[in-house]
């Protein structure tokens, strides 16, 4: 391993010297990754952030050298101010990738304007999500990408530390990120005087105990801090008080993995790929009953059509689809009608649901909504931090109803209180969790209502899915 620190004059040299070693290994070694479920690249994926996945070496930063990494750094230090990195990524039109869909850059200049130093930069790596591993690819696959784009996020907001908050259970993630920052630092790509310039930016790595709550902002940097991960009342918000009281910046991984992209191409480049105000790619985790399940990058406006139907080659078996579930336990069900519905925050918002995280739930025509509706409603429940009453208590009653009625046990009146509940929650929650619980329920209960009445009412299960009890069968005979 080399250690000589990288600067910007030699820093073109190095990346020329380990492109041709980086060729000659590849006619022997096609395609390095630890996950199957990256496949090659189809027609109409559009792969940005996860283009050098699965080509290169994670555990060697030479690799990452080969094909161009750390160049958009450079660029940053020597070509432009910390308010030009702002105003790039602001005209790219990128967007926070880890929930609503936030402008990053004007997140950016809210903490770079706030008074108070020091600041810090944060990435959420806490991917909870049950089925969810975008992020944990990204970083077990390239992960040199998203400490450069840390580092351009860093220099753009005038931090000077840096923490990459990861899940405890995925060991090989937090081995594999402790080697890429070790690596950085030898190369001088992270410490003091980066590149040769006057940029100081120290990192290191935070373990999260597992809590899905923590990926919430305010119990993320309670977790960091050594406390009990519970969300704290905003305002202030991080940007104004974060860790240890100071200006705090928090992206998630594949949002700050594309910022490297924006800078080294450009904001226009970004902003011509995806739609008007979308601009860019997502990636996306799609399970369930499609024949080629895995992880997709596709640029937004693509649609639910093409991505279960050409990307991931239709429902297994040749069966009807019935539902698609989006954002994980906290995500709307939507009905095969919204197949053509082109992929955005914005059309996402029109249904009323979120696209989230990233993950895609394909269900076909023999799934139980209302036990899938239990199913989310009981990981909720049990990921509650406890901190306010109406996500503890709300939660665990819908959860008990929803039980009932799928044993056979329920009224039509437990349905008017499952709204009333579900919505309810969002107005009174203490944090996104809370307020974002009931959506699959209450979307669920809008699309496939009779599904609903069918259990409540008739105690049957329409695709006897559902063990419902034997009396209960022969009353509704």
């Amino acid at each position: 391993m080399m250690t000589k620190s990288v600067t910007t004059s030699n820093l073109a040299a190095l990346q020329m010297k380990y492109f041709h070693q980086f060729q000659q290994r590849r006619i022997h070694v096609q395609h390095f990754t630890f996950w199957g479920e990256l496949r090659p690249q189809h027609l109409k994926e559009t792969r940005v952030i996860l283009q050098h996945s699965g080509m290169i070496d994670p555990r060697e930063i030479q690799e990452y050298l080969a094909v161009g990494g750390y160049s958009a750094l450079a660029k940053a230090l020597a070509e432009m101010s910390p308010e030009s990195v702002i105003d790039e990524v602001l005209r790219a039109g990128l967007r926070g990738r880890g929930g609503a869909g936030f402008p990053t850059a004007k997140k950016w200049q809210f903490t770079r304007n706030s008074p108070g130093l020091p600041r810090y930069l944060v990435c959420n790596g806490n991917e909870g999500d049950p089925g969810a591993y975008m992020n944990r690819l990204l970083l077990e696959t390239n992960p040199h990408s998203v400490i450069e784009g840390m580092a351009i996020a860093a220099y753009a907001i005038g931090a000077e530390r840096g923490l990459i908050y990861c899940r405890s259970e995925y060991p090989s993630t937090i081995q594999t990120m402790e080697t890429a920052i070790e690596q950085a630092y030898q190369l001088g790509l992270l410490g003091k005087n980066i590149l040769g310039s006057d940029f100081t930016y120290e990192m290191d790595l935070a373990r999260g105990a597992g809590a899905f709550v923590c990926g919430e902002e305010g119990a993320l940097m309670e977790s960091i801090m050594g406390r009990r991960g519970e969300p704290r009342v905003r305002p202030p918000f991080p940007s104004i008080r974060g860790l240890w009281a100071k200006p705090t910046n928090i992206n998630n991984v594949e949002t700050l993995a594309n910022v490297p992209h924006i800078i080294l191409h450009g904001a226009e480049w970004y902003a011509g790929i995806g739609m008007e105000n979308c601009s860019g790619t997502k990636t996306f985790v799609v399970i369930g009953d499609v024949e080629k399940p895995g992880i997709i990058e596709v640029a937004f406006g693509t649609t639910l059509r093409e991505v279960i139907y050409d990307i991931c080659g239709g429902i297994k078996g040749g069966k009807q689809l019935k539902a698609i579930q989006i954002d994980g336990p906290m995500g709307g069900c939507l009905p095969s009608a919204y197949l053509d519905m082109p992929i955005s925050y914005d059309s996402m918002q029109a249904v009323g649901s979120l696209l989230g995280a990233g993950g895609i739930l394909v269900l076909d025509e023999d799934t139980c909504m209302v036990d899938l509706a239990r199913y989310f409603m009981e990981f909720t429940q049990g990921e509650s931090c406890g901190k306010c009453n109406p996500c503890r208590n709300g939660t665990t009653h819908m959860l008990e109803i929803l039980t009932r009625i799928c044993h056979g046990q329920g009224r039509l009146e437990d349905l008017d209180m499952l709204e009333w509940i579900g919505e309810y929650l969002p107005q009174v929650s203490f944090c996104g969790m809370g307020q974002a619980a009931p959506e699959p329920v209450l979307s669920a209960m809008k699309f496939f209502r009779d599904e609903f009445e069918a259990h409540a009412v008739e105690h049957v299960c329409p695709v006897h899915h559902c063990r419902m009890p034997i009396h209960a069968m022969a009353a509704a005979a």
